[in-house]
């Protein structure tokens, strides 16, 4: 009885891609979350919500973005009650949208499609550090990085929790690179899967890079399936 009270209470799926910069990169992922459901209300969006004593609305996004990042593509799939015309969506979606959220393109994803956060298979970030070395200097240190069999780091979890872990399996791609301003940055795509995912910061480190003195920002969102509506 419960799954069909969940599957009456929505008739469409859509898939956002939307990028977040500007005031947007200081919004934390639950503050997203909230922040894209106000927004898509105020615009008339017919958001389907879960059942029960706390209703949320059906809403999930592929990965979280850390704080202070900046991304040209992200996904969140929506649940509506009510259907409406995909390639009109973007433009009502925008009606009342927060600053610096940009939503680029929606498709109709089948109801019964995986999640996001299940078939999603890499990632790939550009880091552009503020006090970059040279050129020579960052390519030698990727080299050596790459050359490694392992790259055993630590990861802290909860109060005083530790897991060490091999970072260079989720390393897929890494190189150095210059920008259309001839600044010194960083290429790289990484693993984004359960259990295996790369973090752009971890890899500035193994570089003997400052992750917090970096900006960092993701360019796409690789999927293990095609999606369906293409």
């Amino acid at each position: 009885a419960k799954i069909v009270l969940m599957q009456a209470n929505y008739v469409q799926r859509l898939r956002l891609t939307f990028s977040k910069d500007g005031p947007a990169r200081y919004i934390g992922h639950l503050d997203l979350a909230r922040t894209l459901e106000r927004s898509l209300n105020r615009a008339g969006i017919p958001m389907a919500y879960t059942q029960g004593f706390n209703p949320r609305p059906r809403l999930s996004f592929a990965a979280a973005l850390p704080l202070g990042y900046t991304s040209a593509y992200e996904l969140a799939d929506i649940w509506l009650f009510e259907e409406m015309a995909p390639q009109a969506a973007p433009d009502q979606m925008m009606q009342k949208m927060a600053p610096g959220i940009q939503i680029t393109a929606v498709k109709q994803i089948p109801l019964k499609y995986p999640s996001l956060q299940s078939v999603t298979s890499s990632a790939r970030y550009v880091a552009a550090p503020f006090e970059a070395p040279k050129m020579t200097d960052l390519s030698h240190r990727v080299e050596q990085l790459l050359a490694e069999q392992s790259l055993f780091r630590e990861r802290k979890r909860g109060k005083g929790k530790v897991k060490r872990y091999d970072l260079r399996p989720l390393i897929v791609e890494l190189a150095s690179d210059s920008d259309r301003y001839g600044d010194t940055i960083l290429k790289m795509t990484l693993l984004l899967m359960s259990g295996k995912t790369g973090r752009p910061d971890e890899v500035l480190a193994a570089l003997d890079l400052d992750p917090l003195a970096a900006r960092i920002h993701r360019t796409f969102i690789t999927l293990v399936e095609p999606d369906p509506s293409s």
